[in-house]
C-alpha cells in the first residue's frame, strides 16, 4: 500500500500530458502502465501536416510507385476498382489453364505493407478529376449495395494518374457485344470458359458438320504480342489436352489470326516476325494479313481485303479482339479540362507532370511524354554554353554542356548511336572530318539538325509503366532535398538547374511465346533469339519478375503441373 500511495502522489504531481495511471495487482505483484498522453493527437497532427498523395490505379505504374515510395513524408490514399495487382503478361496463359488466375494476382494490401506508415485503399472507380479544386470524385464498385455505393470525393496535394487504358474498338460495329477482350483477369477467365463451351456445344446431337466447324472456329483480331501469344496458347491447349478428351471433333478445329498490317509482331525485329509466321504456318494457324475488320455479329465477322477491296464473311465460334488500347472516359474529360482535347492520351513533360497541371502526374498507358525538341532550344543552348559571349564555342565550353544536353534531350543518345559516334563533339567536324577547334551557331545547329528525327513515343507496355512508377516514387522520396539541391540538367532558357533528372526509359528486351515450348526474344544489343532455349529464358525472366514469393512459387508450380498432368479442361 505504501508503494501505491507513493506512486499515486507522484502521479498527481506530474504534468497532465504525461500522467500515468498505475494499476497494481497485489496477487501477482506486477504493475501495468497505461499512458494517457496525447500521442494519438500528435500522430493525427503529423498526419495532417503530411502532403496528401492520391494514387488512381493499381496496375504496373501504380504498384511500382507505391512499392518504392517512402510514405513517412506523405499521406497516401489509393483508389482502384480492384484490390489486387495482376501480372498481365501471363494473362494469355490463364485463358487456357497453363497458369491459374490466382497464381498471377497479389493483394495490393500485401504489396504495400510499410513499417513506417499506412496506405489507405478504397475499391472504387475514379469518375472525374477536378484539377482546379484538387479533388477526385469516386464511385465504389459495390453497385448492388446502396449503402456502399455512394459517391465520395478526395482532396489531394499531388495526384498520380495510373488508370491505364481500355480496349480500342475503332468504332467497329458489333465488337463490344460479340468479342472477348484480354485486359483483366476476369477477361481471361471468361475466355477459358468460352473455349470449353465451344467444344461442348460442338458435341451436342443434331448439329451438322458445318455447324460444328463454326462452333470450333476461333478468331483472333490483332497480330500484336497479346493476339499472337493467345493463338499459341490456344493451339497448344487444343493439341496437347483438348483433343484427347474431344477426339471426335479434332479435325474440325480451326484457329485464324487477322492482322491489318503486312506482318504479325510488327513491333519486333523482322526476323522474329518471320519466324513467328513460319511457325504458325507449320502449326496450321491461319494467318490473314492485310485485312481490316468491318463488322462483327454473333455468327460471323466481316473483313475487307485491303489489296482488292473485297469484303468476305467468316463464321466464328469465339472472337478475341486485341487491337491496341483506347482512352478511358475519365482521362478524356481531364484532357478537355487542361486544354488537351482531341488527344489520344494525356501529354506529360519529361518529369511525367501533366501539361497544364503542376501537381498532377500521369504514368503508364494513359499518358505519353511530349519530348521537347532540341532544335527549339538550340539558340538558348548555344548562348548558355558561350560563357565569354565570343560567338563561338571552344572545346571547354562545349564540354561543360554536353552532359546536360544528353540528359535533357534523350533523343541525342539515339541519334549518336544511329551515326555510330560516341559524343556530340564527334559530329562537329570540318569537310575533311577533322574536329573543329571552335564552333559557331551555324555549325552547332547543322550538327544537331537531325537529332529530333529520333524522337519516338514509348510503347504501352508493362515495362514502360513499371519504370515510370519507380522513377516517380524516387522523385517524391527526394523532393524536399532536391528543392535545395537540384540534381537535374541546366535550364537553358531561364538559367539554374531542373529539380530532377528527366525520366529516361531503358529497354531490357521483349519476349513472344510462340507455343510448342518455343519463344522468341529481342534483347538489347540487337540480340535476337528463338527456339526452345529461349522459352526457358522466358520462364526464368517471368518467374523472377513476379511481385511476391507467393506468386512466384504458384506460377512455377503451375508450369510444373502442366508438364506432368496437362491443363485442366473443366468449365468452372
Amino acid at each position: 500500500m505504501t508503494i501505491l500511495s507513493s506512486l499515486g502522489r507522484a502521479s498527481r504531481s506530474a504534468p497532465l500530458a504525461s500522467k500515468l495511471l498505475l494499476l497494481g495487482t497485489l496477487s501477482g505483484g506486477s504493475l501495468v502502465a497505461y499512458s494517457d498522453s496525447n500521442k494519438k493527437e500528435e500522430e493525427q497532427q503529423k498526419q495532417k501536416q503530411k502532403k496528401k498523395v492520391v494514387v488512381l490505379g493499381t496496375g504496373w505504374a501504380g504498384i511500382s510507385f507505391l512499392k518504392d515510395l517512402d510514405i513517412s513524408s506523405y499521406h497516401v490514399q489509393v483508389v482502384s476498382p480492384q484490390n489486387y495487382f495482376a501480372f498481365t503478361p501471363l494473362l494469355p496463359s490463364v485463358t487456357c489453364g497453363t497458369v491459374e488466375a490466382r497464381s498471377i494476382v497479389e493483394s495490393v494490401r500485401n504489396i504495400t505493407k510499410k513499417k513506417n506508415g499506412e496506405i489507405e485503399l478504397w475499391e472504387a472507380d475514379c469518375v472525374k478529376i477536378d484539377p482546379t479544386n484538387n479533388k477526385v470524385h469516386c464511385q465504389p464498385v459495390f453497385k448492388d449495395d446502396p449503402e456502399a455505393s455512394q459517391e465520395f470525393s478526395l482532396e489531394y496535394d499531388y495526384l498520380i494518374v495510373a488508370v491505364g487504358a481500355q480496349v480500342n474498338t475503332f468504332g467497329t460495329p458489333g465488337v463490344l457485344e460479340n468479342c472477348h477482350f484480354l485486359k483483366e483477369v476476369e477477361d481471361a477467365q471468361r475466355i477459358r470458359r468460352g473455349v470449353i463451351d465451344c467444344f461442348e456445344k460442338a458435341l451436342l446431337p443434331g448439329l451438322t458438320e458445318e455447324q460444328r466447324r463454326t462452333k470450333l472456329h476461333f478468331v483472333i483480331v490483332g497480330g500484336g504480342p497479346t493476339g499472337v501469344e493467345f493463338a499459341a496458347e490456344l493451339h497448344d491447349f487444343i493439341e496437347e489436352d483438348i483433343t484427347k478428351i474431344y477426339p471426335s471433333v479434332k479435325e474440325l478445329v480451326k484457329i485464324t489470326l487477322i492482322q491489318s498490317g503486312d506482318h504479325i509482331l510488327n513491333s519486333f525485329d523482322e526476323r522474329i516476325s518471320s519466324f513467328a509466321e513460319q511457325k504458325f504456318l507449320r502449326d496450321g494457324i491461319d494467318v490473314l494479313m492485310g485485312m481490316r475488320v468491318m463488322s462483327v455479329s454473333d455468327k460471323d465477322i466481316s473483313v475487307k481485303i485491303k489489296s482488292s477491296g473485297e469484303v468476305v464473311s467468316l463464321p466464328h465460334g469465339l472472337i478475341l479482339w486485341s487491337t491496341g488500347v483506347g482512352t478511358r472516359p475519365v482521362i478524356s474529360d481531364l484532357m478537355e479540362q487542361v486544354g488537351q482535347g482531341g488527344r489520344r492520351v494525356l501529354a506529360t513533360n519529361e518529369w511525367l507532370q501533366v501539361k497544364g497541371c503542376e501537381n498532377v502526374y500521369a504514368v503508364g498507358d494513359c499518358a505519353s511524354i511530349a519530348q521537347r525538341k532540341i532544335m527549339g532550344d538550340i539558340a538558348n543552348i548555344f548562348k548558355a554554353a558561350d560563357v565569354d559571349n565570343s560567338g563561338t564555342l571552344t572545346e571547354e565550353e562545349l564540354q561543360d554542356v554536353v552532359d546536360d544536353i544528353n540528359v535533357r534531350y534523350p533523343q541525342v543518345e539515339l541519334y549518336l548511336k544511329s551515326k555510330h559516334v560516341r559524343s556530340i563533339r564527334d559530329l562537329l567536324t570540318d569537310s575533311e572530318g577533322n574536329p573543329l577547334k571552335e564552333v559557331d551557331i551555324k555549325a552547332f545547329e547543322s550538327a544537331l539538325s537531325g537529332v529530333d528525327s529520333q524522337m519516338k513515343s514509348l510503347p504501352a507496355t508493362a515495362q514502360v509503366a513499371a519504370q515510370q512508377g519507380s522513377y516517380l516514387a524516387k522523385c517524391f522520396n527526394k523532393m524536399e532535398h532536391c528543392k535545395e539541391h537540384p540534381e537535374g540538367p541546366k535550364r537553358f532558357r531561364t538559367g539554374g538547374h531542373h529539380q530532377f533528372r528527366p525520366f529516361q526509359y531503358k529497354h531490357f528486351g521483349q519476349f513472344a511465346p510462340l507455343g510448342g515450348d518455343q519463344a522468341a526474344a529481342e534483347l538489347p544489343g540487337d540480340w535476337v533469339s528463338a527456339g526452345r532455349s529461349t522459352q526457358w529464358l522466358w520462364y526464368s525472366v517471368y518467374a523472377s519478375k513476379q511481385v511476391s514469393w507467393r506468386t512466384r512459387a504458384l506460377v512455377v508450380s503451375d508450369w510444373t503441373r502442366r508438364y506432368i498432368f496437362g491443363r485442366d479442361s473443366s468449365r468452372i
